[in-house]
């Protein structure tokens, strides 16, 4: 019998010992009685170093109390029974913390006697490794996936961004060239801000915002009476941005006298104020942007072939939605996280249907109509996440990806559409339009060109169940 509890000793402290957590134990008089091998890992102290001593030479940061009690009966385990498991940091012999979590229970026998005290400790030194890698590889892909307000990763994106580093370490005029919707203005903004003249002003000028008069006057500036309404000298936007960026934002709508005039800049460096032979001298980079194809313009004789090429000097190209479809789920985060700062809301996401059909629309309007198609959705979406429905009816009904069923919706929204017009809808046109929606009165409504609210509206007057 001696023999097989000998054994049976022998068998656990084996099994203590190969144990990743650390183990000791404490007798009632708060002494360690057992040290294992994890323990002389964590702490430093070997089980000769630790074993008589007080738990107090771990020096742990989160006991009972600032310090160990001398009494061990007033130490907290043997009041409570137990300690939650906490984190907390054990100091190591040679003098450092190790961030670790702390667990300890009171022992007793059969008769309820007090035994001692059994504690846990868990090394949490490589967990906390392994999470700032992790912390350290998001921020990366963050930085990577995005820059500055530009938000990428696919291939097309990650061009631009390496386009704008390249373009921000420059003085070179940029022709940055793109689809309307793409965010040109975006790129711009990240060529200026992270170059050299990021303290400088940033100006931007809209060519097709103005008549020719009106933007020569814009750009150039003027001295008074230079022409009726002009009552005092007023500097132009390209002295506005001397040492700076000015951004001509569709540069191809310039007419054939301001692309001469810009011309004059781009070669000289130096501008005349409208009504004035003064010549001012300015340090400027130019950024033009255009959704337009330059070369074909010059090709066609509308756009100038010398200004073409000072304009040139560094293309960056943007490319359109539809060529970067795995940025679209970051977009749609991005634009959802905005939404609900801008609405207090809290949407969670959109649904797999919705996120389905919203990778597949090719978007003509690019990001800008993604995230017009997002702030649809929050004004419709009374859940907390984006379904199909909540999506804008050019999205949902979209001609390439429409399937069998939503071409049969379709169909019975192009039946009733002459009563939805003209403000004819009947109860029969209503119901079965309810049917055919799976009685969603938000899609309903889209279909009528009328609110959820007017769809209700007509429910209660004619007595149609909100549910089948």
């Amino acid at each position: 019998m001696e023999t097989h509890q000998l054994w049976n000793a022998s068998f656990l402290n084996q099994i203590i010992d190969t144990m990743a957590d650390g183990l000791f134990t404490l007798d009632a008089k708060g002494k360690i009685t057992s040290w294992n091998n994890a323990m002389e890992r964590i702490s430093g102290y070997s089980a000769q170093d630790a074993v008589g001593k007080g738990c107090g030479l771990l020096e742990c940061s989160q006991c009972y109390g600032k310090t160990c009690p001398a009494d061990m009966n007033r130490c907290g385990v043997m009041k409570h029974g137990k300690t939650e498991a906490k984190k907390c940091f054990v100091r190591h012999k040679d003098g450092y913390d190790v961030p670790v979590i702390k667990n300890a229970r009171l022992a007793k026998n059969e008769d309820g006697q007090i035994l001692g005290v059994v504690e846990t400790i868990t090394d949490l030194t490589e967990l906390n490794a392994m999470k700032e890698q992790i912390d350290e590889t998001r921020a990366q892909l963050r930085t990577s996936f995005r820059l500055g307000n530009i938000i990428g990763k696919s291939p097309a994106m990650q061009n631009v961004f390496a386009a704008i580093r390249a373009a921000s370490k420059s003085r070179a005029n940029i022709l940055i060239q793109g689809e309307s919707g793409t965010g040109k203005e975006l790129v711009a903004g990240a060529i200026h801000y992270k170059g050299f003249s990021s303290e400088r002003p940033m100006v931007i000028v809209n060519c097709s915002a103005l008549s020719e008069t009106l933007l020569e006057s814009e750009l150039f500036g003027h001295v008074k009476g230079a022409f009726t309404g002009a009552h005092k000298d007023r500097k132009g936007r390209f002295e506005e941005a001397d040492k700076g960026s000015i951004f001509l934002d569709e540069i191809g709508e310039l007419t054939p006298y301001m692309q001469i005039k810009l011309l004059r800049v781009l070669q000289e460096r130096e501008i005349e104020r409208v009504g004035d032979s003064a010549k001012h001298k300015i340090d400027i980079r130019v950024i033009a942007a255009t959704h337009q194809n330059l070369y074909e313009l010059v090709a066609k004789g509308t756009f100038r072939e010398d200004l073409y090429y000072r304009l040139k000097v560094f293309p960056v190209n943007v490319p359109p939605l539809r060529d970067r479809r795995e940025d679209i789920p970051l977009l749609i985060n991005h634009f959802i996280k905005k939404g609900n700062q801008r609405e207090s809301k809290n949407i969670k996401g959109v649904s797999s249907d919705a996120l389905n059909k919203l990778v597949n629309y090719s978007f003509p309007g690019n990001i800008r109509e993604l995230e017009n198609a997002i702030e649809h959705a929050f004004v419709i979406c009374d859940s907390n996440k984006i379904s199909l429905n909540d999506l804008p009816v050019e999205i949902i009904s979209n001609i390439k990806s429409r399937s069998m069923a939503e071409n049969k919706t379709a169909s019975i929204a192009s039946r009733f559409s002459t009563a939805m017009m003209t403000q004819n809808l009947t109860k029969e046109a209503l119901t079965k339009l309810l049917e055919e929606c799976d009685w969603n009165k938000a899609k309903v409504a889209r279909r009528i060109g009328k609110s959820r609210t007017s769809v209700w509206k007509y429910m209660k007057k004619w007595d149609i169940p909100l549910q089948p």
